[in-house]
């Protein structure tokens, strides 16, 4: 294997596994390779951690078997950064000599890259994999489109409740078992303990929120035959946002510190002991294992609207996928296989602590470590995903969610109106790309 001396700097953990950064999809002329070579250098684009060292270690032993099977095979590797990543694969698609076979890629841009011809269909190949046939449904939804697979799951991201064990008990409280339950909890640790806030939440935490319009009932959009029409002005989706922003203000979370916090914001909240409550992923373990909350914290699945359920969560994470230019498709599925495959799942899970996608590695990564246990229940109860459009990817760079929770936040539109103008901005760009 040759390790490809171009690595770039490293980025923001919680960035990555959250996968809030979404650009526009890059535009291809690219089309499917004429040939399907046995034998050659097969180039692959993974993204880069802040201690990749981990990583690259499983990723190392996953190429040397498949090399070793492929006899004239050779395999290198480049580590890029994520937030860099829609530049490097625009140029990729743009020009087809240069890109890579195999690349790793976030789940949210699956439909944009197949839209515009640059992820191979795998269907056939998935279908006869022994591995898929465990797969979590989510995460297989994660890359398909229109009935059709364009990757396997490399990993999983999903956010549950972390919440701080010495205040709830100096307080006598319980871990909430219900979402008003939840926003009853965070305000009276407020009142109790003014320098807190009850629950950290933001603004622009648009991850943090979805749970709330989806336990309500809500979709963020629905599928009507070959497109979508958006959903969040919907009766249901307004009584979730109407709980979720319901926390912003004096009571809980002050609007005029809060509303501009996104993900990260609020489990750093949490992590340096300004929070009583805030919504995490099992990707946020070690920086809240790192702050000042270190063995003073639980973590429980986000209630749902009824006493005992779980909030559907947004299955985040990465996939990886074969690129439709590649002359190398066979040997190209064959190391997907090898990279995301069970095996190299649960060492990833050991090495880095990715989620598996495969629910019974899962379960093995669950007795191994409790804490991940919540994060798997949340997943097990349904976790939901965004619409499969590539006009997501436009919706989410335009802050269109952040934009109605925010103007409902400051007053400036009540919930009605607020998701009734996000419907039109998310209905215009569906009716841009068709779908």
């Amino acid at each position: 294997m040759k390790l490809s001396a171009r690595v770039a700097a490293p980025f923001t953990a919680l960035v990555l596994a959250g996968l809030t950064a979404t650009a526009c999809a890059p535009q291809t002329s690219g089309g499917k390779a004429a040939t399907d070579e046995k034998s050659g250098t097969l180039r692959v684009w993974l993204f880069q951690e802040v201690n990749n060292a981990p990583k690259k270690q499983v990723v190392d032993a996953a190429v040397a078997a498949f090399e070793q099977r492929n006899s004239g095979a050779e395999v290198e590797v480049e580590y890029i950064p994520v937030d860099t990543r829609a530049q490097r694969v625009k140029a990729a698609f743009n020009d087809p000599e240069s890109a890579p076979d195999l690349i790793e890629y976030g789940n949210t841009d699956t439909a944009g890259y197949v839209k515009d011809g640059g992820l191979a269909d795998i269907t056939a190949d998935f279908g006869a994999w022994p591995d898929a046939k465990d797969t979590d449904p989510t995460a297989k939804a994660s890359v398909t489109v229109d009935g059709k697979v364009y990757g396997a799951p490399l990993f999983v991201g999903v956010r549950a409740l972390y919440y701080r064990t010495d205040v709830f008990q100096e307080l006598g409280l319980t871990a909430p078992k219900s979402q008003d339950e939840l926003i009853s909890t965070a305000k009276k640790i407020r009142k109790a303990k003014p320098g807190l806030y009850g629950i950290a939440v933001g603004g622009a935490y648009t991850y943090g929120a979805m749970p709330f319009i989806w336990a309500n009932g809500g979709e963020l959009a629905t599928q009507k035959g070959a497109s979508y029409k958006a959903a969040v002005n919907s009766e249901a989706a307004r009584k979730g946002i109407a709980s979720y922003t319901s926390l912003f203000g004096d009571d809980n979370c002050p609007a005029a510190k809060c509303a501009q916090m996104g993900g990260n914001a609020t489990v750093t909240a949490f992590a340096s002991g300004k929070a009583a409550m805030a919504i995490g992923g099992d990707f946020s373990h070690a920086a809240v294992e790192a702050g000042t909350v270190k063995g003073k914290y639980a973590v429980v699945p986000l209630p749902g609207v009824t006493p005992g359920s779980i909030a559907p969560a947004f299955a985040g994470g990465n996939n990886l996928g074969v690129m439709k230019s590649s002359s190398h498709r066979t040997l190209a599925v064959d190391l997907m296989k090898s990279l995301a495959g069970k095996k190299t799942q649960g060492e990833l899970f050991d090495a880095m602590g990715f989620l598996p996608t495969y629910t019974d590695v899962r379960a093995e990564a669950a007795r191994k470590e409790p804490f991940v246990k919540p994060f798997i229940d949340t997943l097990d109860a349904g976790a939901k995903f965004v619409p499969a459009s590539p006009a997501w990817g436009q919706i989410d760079a335009s802050l269109v969610l952040p934009t109605m929770f925010q103007e409902v936040v400051s007053g400036r539109k009540d919930v009605k109106t607020a998701s009734d103008d996000a419907a039109k901005k998310m209905d215009a760009a569906f009716a841009v790309v068709g779908r």
